[in-house]
């Protein structure tokens, strides 16, 4: 079956939902999220693949700007971007009708309120 070329966009919305559409993406994301930084080397085991396919799957993350790495020696470290929870609550505003409370109101008020286990959910005002 011939393979479908790929199309490439500069538009960072879609680029990002891309980027966190693969499952494996999606597992590192997850890991990172859980931790405040993570060696490449120990995502191997989290995603059940090998490196190289880390490696590929970490550099799609990065130029989508979900990560951010550090090289420290021959290790690299990842972070999730500063911006990327923002960047997606973004876009899920712009895809619910009425006003939502502003973004900057949900980051203000999850940095002052006190830690949950449950998820941060914007409600109509």
């Amino acid at each position: 079956m011939p393979r479908t070329p790929r199309t490439t966009t500069s538009d960072p919305d879609i680029r990002l939902l891309s980027a966190l559409a693969d499952p494996t993406r999606l597992a590192i994301v997850r890991e990172l999220a859980e931790s405040n930084e993570t060696c490449a080397c120990d995502f191997t085991a989290a995603c059940d693949v090998g490196q190289p396919t880390v490696s590929h799957h970490l550099r799609v993350l990065r130029e989508a700007g979900v990560v951010t790495s550090e090289r420290r020696g021959q290790w690299i470290y990842y972070r999730l971007a500063p911006d990327v929870a923002v960047r997606l609550a973004t876009i899920a505003r712009s895809m619910i009708p009425g006003g939502l409370i502003p973004v900057s109101d949900l980051v203000t008020r999850r940095r002052s309120a006190p830690a949950s286990t449950e998820p941060a959910v914007s409600a109509p005002i």
